[in-house]
């Protein structure tokens, strides 16, 4: 049975529509990302699992159970929002032992139950502090903390690690994400940021506009997007324009506006002379030495001429200009390709499965 099943999920505003027949199935355990950019609906399908909003239509069943018409309280789920929203006048402890008090546990079994869940985010010696005297992680961990002492069905997470640093952030990712294992707790967890549903997740929901794109593996949704949305929002993508040429049997390719002809492996669907809107992602524009016998120089070869250079720390992004285009590519920092000059000439490839078009809007 699963942990939780959204079946059509709606809600609708006079001229708005925040989220449109939003159908999951996440499995017992599994740590799940609604991820998409502000507006697309993640955050008010997360509130509808949570009670907090009222769905316009659909259903929502948490352990085979519809609790669509429940209060928060009656759906055994746990929540942690963005400002973590601890009391600051109460201790760790009595924070972390809050919900537990609401739910009539008492005695010794309160004060295990408190310990076992600070322990479990290694703040066991933390407990007679107020939140002012925690670091922004722990005051984070303390949430979770909370969250989790009244073994909830369900952990719900509003961009919980936006108002971190980007260190803490990163450490935080682990912290989450390791927890989440050793508790064995279904995850729902809300982002804008890919990177951190990409590292924590086991499948992504990427929605735009109330309307799920994509439902698959981190590894499924980078290499195979779905969509034309969901190409052009994952990765570092250059996006661009152009009519649609079949070639040959199932060979395809795109005349880029002012640009060189592209080669196209994905192309389903699309008419022959079709306008058509272009994504190549950054990572995905391979750079050629005059020598080059890696599988790269197997690839079509485009001659393209360095016209801007920016060093960003684990790589170096290039402005490239091809014809009468410009894309954006990197090179690793400890590269072969990380030292090369505004106004040199350089042989990139660009393997035609990383050239994602879609019939142009």
């Amino acid at each position: 049975m699963p942990a939780l099943t959204l079946e059509r999920l709606e809600k609708r505003y006079p001229g708005h529509v925040a989220a449109s027949s939003v159908s999951l199935s996440v499995h017992d355990g599994e740590f799940i990302s609604l991820l998409g950019p502000s507006g697309c609906g993640k955050t008010t399908v997360l509130r509808m699992v949570a009670g907090l909003i009222e769905p316009t239509g659909g259903r929502i069943l948490i352990d085979g159970r519809d609790v669509t018409a429940l209060p928060t309280n009656k759906r055994n789920i746990g929540l942690v929002f963005q400002s973590y929203a601890l009391f600051p006048h109460m201790s760790v402890f009595e924070n972390v032992a809050f919900g537990l008090r609401r739910q009539g546990v008492q005695g010794a079994e309160l004060t295990r139950r408190v310990e076992q869940a600070l322990a479990s985010v290694r703040l066991s010696a933390l407990g007679d502090r107020l939140p002012r005297q925690l670091s922004g992680g722990q005051q984070q961990r303390v949430a979770v903390a909370r969250s989790i002492a009244p073994r909830p069905s369900i952990l719900l997470f509003d961009e919980p690690l936006s108002n971190l640093d980007a260190a803490l952030r990163d450490e935080m990712q682990i912290e989450l994400k390791r927890l989440q294992r050793e508790v064995g707790i279904t995850t729902l967890f809300v982002t804008h940021d890919q990177g951190e549903a990409m590292s924590m997740s086991d499948r992504v929901c990427v929605l735009a506009h109330g309307v799920v794109q994509q439902f698959d593996t981190p590894e499924a949704i980078y290499h195979r997007p779905a969509t034309g949305f969901v190409a052009s929002f994952m990765g570092r993508p250059n996006r661009l324009g152009g009519k649609f040429a079949r070639v040959g049997a199932g060979g395809a390719t795109v005349q880029l506006r002012d640009g060189p002809v592209l080669a196209v492996a994905q192309a389903e669907g699309i008419a022959d002379g079709a306008a058509v809107d272009v994504v190549v992602r950054q990572e995905d524009i391979r750079f050629l030495g005059a020598q080059d016998v890696s599988d790269a120089a197997s690839l079509p070869r485009y001659e393209a001429r360095v016209a801007m250079r920016s060093f960003v720390g684990s790589r170096v992004q290039y402005l490239l200009a091809l014809g009468g285009i410009e894309l954006i590519a990197e090179a690793a920092t400890n590269g072969p390709h990380a030292g090369l000059e505004v106004g040199a000439p350089v042989g990139v490839a660009i393997d035609p499965r990383h050239v994602y078009v879609n019939a142009a809007a």
